[in-house]
């Protein structure tokens, strides 16, 4: 493998790569890096914890150094944590150059953001409905001189679904120049990406990891067959008997909702164990303290939802723990990559009930990897089943009494009162299309009803014709 400096970089960034403990660049580096240098659009789609922020913080920052002026680059991410964790990275990259960054994501001081933005910082790292937010509701900053417009984790930021960027990416775009370079990344590629390659952009260069299996081979995958009631029971078992073996190993826990969420670690912390949760009902300021504390191995168990699966870059997790197993194999792939980064080993374990056996397939397909089953004494777990589902009960109706689902309900509230909708009246449309799709449904059945009755009465007479 080459080093960096036949990649085209200058001195001083290779000797900032050598401070981080960064020698030799990885095959991500290796492939993009020499043609984001000469100017072409790149799209880079690599496993996770392969150094995909790296291969595109290091020539922007060579750039950045022959021709510094204000916002220079802007970085789109889906994430609020992962937004915090790429300005760090060209923070202390670009630390020779005196590098002014500002992050622009929601959850913090709007007012605080837009003075930031006017100060021309090089570099803007946001998330895109509040930099969509901003730049429809304020004139103190130009995006209209930016070099780069960089989109990590592109697949999550262009497909359509639950949380839809799009309206907000039609009015970034409309506010950055189309003379810049284009930058694509991604752990996961998508029929959305695949349809981007075929646009003629600028000399666009195309770059895919060339392995087959999905996953990195110092990840151990495991699964564990377990009834739906016995899942927490064995959750616990596992915690357990990680932290009697390895009490400096940390461990992620992903789970599907908010709510299960914060009950799990309301439940571990029942038992003692030091655990912090990670979801998008919880205020920022929690959010990125219980991130930090993670990090620092203050606790060495965090339970999130998906909002931590994509990017986060926490060297320390020895262990990841599908509390459900995900619906999509991209997201178990997004998942377990928090583990077994920049060639260490890492344990991923998921548990599986009866309903998910599909799911794992699908995973398995996708990743070209058989999931191994992990070994557990059924007994042990037995033995802590009836204390592990009461104390759960318990903290359900703990949970309960704090008006978790109320919250939920005035968050969206808001969501919607800032994109400009009114809640009352959405809610009001909500029950008119399902009013209509109900009665839909029933207009089907009888035109149903209608024709099995038709089809029995003309078999009755062909069957009557017969016997005459």
């Amino acid at each position: 493998m080459s080093d960096f400096s036949s990649l085209g970089l200058s001195d001083w960034l290779i000797q900032q790569c050598k401070q981080m403990g960064i020698n030799k660049p990885t095959p991500v580096q290796q492939s993009c890096v020499p043609a984001i240098l000469e100017g072409r659009d790149c799209m880079g789609c690599a496993k996770t914890g392969s150094g995909k922020t790296a291969a595109f913080v290091l020539p922007v920052l060579q750039k950045l150094s022959e021709d510094p002026y204000g916002i220079f680059c802007l970085v789109l991410t889906p994430t609020r944590e992962l937004a915090y964790q790429i300005a760090e990275q060209f923070r202390v990259l670009g630390k020779p150059l005196g590098l002014r960054d500002c992050i622009v994501v929601g959850g913090m001081d709007m007012v605080a953001q837009a003075l930031e933005l006017s100060k021309k910082p090089h570099v803007v790292v946001a998330t895109p409905g509040r930099l969509a937010d901003h730049i429809r509701s304020s004139n103190t900053f130009s995006m209209n001189k930016i070099r780069f417009l960089i989109l990590d984790e592109a697949d999550r930021l262009l497909e359509q679904g639950c949380t839809d960027f799009t309206k907000d990416l039609e009015v970034i775009l409309g506010a950055v120049p189309t003379q810049r370079q284009t930058l694509l990344f991604s752990a996961t590629l998508t029929d959305t990406l695949q349809e981007l390659k075929t646009i003629a952009m600028n000399r666009p260069f195309f770059w895919e990891s060339k392995s087959e299996v999905r996953t990195v081979e110092e990840l151990d995958q495991r699964y564990i067959l377990t009834p739906e009631k016995v899942k927490d029971a064995y959750l616990v078992h596992l915690i357990q008997k990680f932290q009697d073996d390895h009490e400096d190993w940390s461990i992620m826990i992903f789970t599907s909702t908010c709510k299960n969420c914060q009950i799990l670690n309301m439940m571990l912390r029942e038992f003692k164990f030091p655990s912090v949760a990670l979801h998008s009902m919880m205020k920022q300021k929690q959010r990125f303290a219980n991130l930090a504390k993670f990090k620092s191995s203050v606790f060495k168990i965090l339970i999130a939802t998906d909002v931590a699966s994509r990017g986060l870059d926490i060297p320390t997790v020895q262990v990841v723990i599908n509390h459900n197993t995900p619906g999509l194999p991209k997201t178990y792939i997004h998942r377990v990559g928090r583990t077994a980064r920049a060639g260490k080993n890492g344990v991923a374990i998921t548990l599986v009930t009866q309903y998910d056996i599909h799911l794992v397939h699908a995973i398995e397909e996708q990743i070209q990897t058989k999931l191994k089953e992990f070994s557990v004494k059924e007994s042990e777990v037995l033995n802590i089943l009836t204390q592990v589902n009461v104390t759960r009960r318990e903290c359900e109706i703990k949970l309960e009494s704090t008006d978790f689902d109320e919250k939920k309900e005035i968050n969206k509230r808001k969501q919607l009162i800032l994109e400009g909708k009114d809640p009352d009246l959405e809610a009001k449309r909500k029950a008119e299309l399902e009013k209509i799709r109900k009665d839909k449904k029933l207009f089907k059945a009888k035109i149903q009803k209608k024709q099995d009755m038709l089809k029995k009465k003309k078999h009755q007479q062909k069957q009557a014709t017969k016997h005459t």
